[in-house]
């Protein structure tokens, strides 16, 4: 294993492009993070990492259906 195994890819297996948002509807990721993502180092994937995050917080994520996800319960 290298260093940059150690971050999970972020992709959820919805892997569908909205092509209006330029990001994938499951991941939140651009075509280019998911392209780069295995030559990326650790520090670059947590920093896109924090990305999707970022970006979770104002898009309504999405399913194939291109129906909104639900949310998780609150805690």
């Amino acid at each position: 294993m290298t260093e940059t195994d150690l971050i999970a890819s972020p992709c959820v297996g919805v892997c569908t492009v909205d092509r209006v948002r330029s990001l994938c509807i499951g991941c939140l990721r651009t075509l280019n993070e998911i392209g780069a993502w295995r030559t990326m180092t650790l520090e670059e994937k947590r920093v896109v990492i924090a990305a999707c995050e970022e970006r979770a917080k104002s898009l309504t994520r999405l399913g194939k259906d291109w129906r909104p996800l639900e949310e998780p319960p609150a805690h």
